[in-house]
């Protein structure tokens, strides 16, 4: 208790005079209030623009700040830059059931656990369990929940059975009596696409295309990468036409990329772990492109950073098993490690691969970005503007040494949309 009150009294003594915490290694010196600012509703965007690319951008580069449309990024992106996509697809993942005293249960998918595999759960013809939250849980009871659904001219019933509580988690197990229809076809006629909480309003139509990138293919995400939102067919032709190269990787974005930090001590935050899938040939593309990485959104970041301490639990260990799901756990990258090249790291996964004959490398994630942080792949980022005392916005604050402020109230004087459907930057090393 005495340490901690020490830690707390000397990172508000550096925060009023003005010096920079050093968090690097020890996290009990980063207060998530000093990552507050005051977002006013009407600087939220409740709705996209008309067009995508229309949208404002600022630029953050070489401590100067500056504005375009997004239209124009290309103009702003380093020669031989690498632009790293995020392919992940929002899934109609909230279901609404109505017991027969009327009372409405609803019942957010939020990601598989048997089989545990995204494709093959979405895929199951049968049955299949979903790690789920709640809603008017004590309404529930217990009893199996019933929709009577028709999909391709075929009457059938779907059901819903909880059978384990893990905090406001649960295990909801899914079954219904029609071998012809994929659990993916039910959330897509039955399910609603879950558009995040602080809009206030319900899903509309106009949603289900707005809130997915013009890139998305893997079914998986709950939330939308929503820095791919910007991009058009129109921006990615001006990439090809000048050269930028593009890649893809798969981080499935889960409920706890809204989820506030409650915590004033960042150390007793607990970070969401989220899937993601990279293969072979991605990696090899960014090995030959370290230098000029630049990632589209906070989910590729993620990712990206992930892959290199996964390097780096394959050189101080090599008996990983074949079937080895990698997990970077929120404070991995904070700990004694072996310092590698990003070249060395990239190159202990791919040699991992061959050995095992796989053709893409499968981890979980539960890296926490913060202030202090050592970026090792990355030369910049676009993103979004995000939430007051968010780990998103600890993140742009570790990218930017600390200087998120005077980016955000740049962005709050020069009226740009905030949130996702808001406006985006592009912040460069």
């Amino acid at each position: 208790m005495i340490l901690a009150f020490f830690h707390y009294f000397c990172a508000k003594i550096q925060h009023f005079s003005g010096t920079k915490v050093n968090s690097t290694k020890d996290p009990h010196t980063l207060y998530i209030e000093d990552y507050n600012y005051k977002l006013p509703d009407e600087y939220i965007a409740k709705y996209p623009l008309a067009r995508r690319d229309d949208s404002k951008l600022l630029v953050y580069r070489n401590n100067k700040i500056s504005e375009t449309k997004f239209s124009q990024v290309v103009d702003f992106l380093p020669p031989n830059s690498l632009l790293v996509f995020n392919n992940t697809k929002v899934i109609q993942a909230r279901l609404r059931f109505t017991k027969s005293t009327g009372a409405h249960i609803e019942v957010f998918c939020l990601e598989p656990i048997l089989p545990a595999d995204y494709a093959q759960s979405l895929g199951s013809t049968t049955e299949c369990v979903w790690k789920c939250m709640i809603g008017n849980l004590k309404k529930w009871r217990g009893e199996n929940l019933f929709k009577e659904l028709e999909i391709r001219n075929v009457k059938f019933i779907f059901s819903a059975e909880l059978i384990e509580t893990f905090g406001n988690t649960h295990h909801v197990l899914f079954k219904w009596d029609n071998s012809e229809i994929h659990f993916a076809e039910i959330l897509d006629f039955a399910g609603e696409l879950p558009i995040p909480p602080y809009l206030h309003r319900k899903t509309e139509e106009s949603d289900l295309t707005t809130y997915q990138t013009v890139y998305s293919k893997i079914k998986g995400s709950v939330a939308a990468p929503t820095a791919g939102l910007h991009f058009t067919a129109e921006v990615l032709e001006q990439l090809r036409n000048h050269q930028i190269e593009t890649e893809e990787l798969t981080l499935h974005v889960g409920a706890g990329t809204f989820q506030p930090v409650k915590t004033n001590d960042i150390a007793d935050h607990e970070m969401h772990a989220e899937l993601i899938s990279v293969n072979v040939e991605t990696i090899k593309h960014l090995m030959l492109k370290i230098g000029s990485i630049i990632a589209v959104g906070t989910t590729s970041v993620r990712s990206l950073e992930s892959l290199y301490q996964i390097g780096v639990m394959l050189e101080e260990k090599t008996d990983f098993e074949p079937n080895t799901i990698f997990k970077v756990e929120q404070w991995f990258p904070y700990q004694q490690h072996k310092d590698i090249s990003c070249e060395q790291s990239f190159q202990n996964i791919l040699d991992f691969l061959e050995k095992n004959q796989l053709k893409s490398l499968q981890a979980q994630t539960q890296i926490i970005i913060k202030p202090g942080y050592n970026f090792k792949v990355i030369q910049g980022m676009i993103t979004n503007f995000h939430q007051p005392k968010s780990t998103l916005l600890l993140l742009v604050s570790a990218f930017v040494d600390g200087n998120w402020q005077e980016i955000y109230n740049y962005a709050l004087e020069n009226n740009f949309r905030f949130l996702s459907y808001g406006d985006s930057s592009l912040l460069l090393k």
